[in-house]
């Protein structure tokens, strides 16, 4: 049995779980917000949106670990290893997006002003998705 292939179904799996409970924070959040800005008469902005759906391209860096990883021939159980661990930092970033994702739509929503500031700490969050992905393809 290959142990490397597990490990690269889990950096795609565990990714991809990370970026459901990421959505899932900020798509509650954006989902509130919404609902205050109808309750208050104000225009719902559907750039909120953006924030909701910004932890899911840490499934996309998952999906390209988990190709390196099956194409490699290095020893199976530092595939596996790497497989893991890349998932699980990608997951904990993508859930860190989502809960920054969702006090950014609450604070634009409440004051219409500051997203570029807002996406900048989300775009944070992301960029330790996109190291770990870059590093990931590296070793392999």
């Amino acid at each position: 049995m290959n142990f490397g292939m597990l490990g690269a179904g889990a950096a795609l799996g565990i990714a991809a779980l990370g970026s459901a409970i990421g959505i899932g924070t900020a798509g509650s959040a954006t989902i509130g917000a919404w609902k205050r800005c109808y309750l208050n008469n104000k225009p719902a902005s559907s750039i909120l949106t953006v924030f909701a759906g910004a932890p899911l391209t840490q499934t996309i860096y998952g999906y390209l670990a988990m190709m390196f990883i099956s194409g490699s021939s290095k020893d199976s159980w530092y595939l596996l290893g790497l497989g893991i661990f890349a998932g699980i930092a990608m997951a904990f970033s993508a859930i860190a997006q989502g809960k920054a994702g969702a006090a950014g739509s609450d604070a634009f929503a409440e004051t219409g002003k500051g997203f570029s500031q807002y996406i900048a700490v989300v775009g944070l969050c992301e960029t330790v998705a996109l190291f770990v992905m870059a590093f990931c393809l590296i070793s392999v």
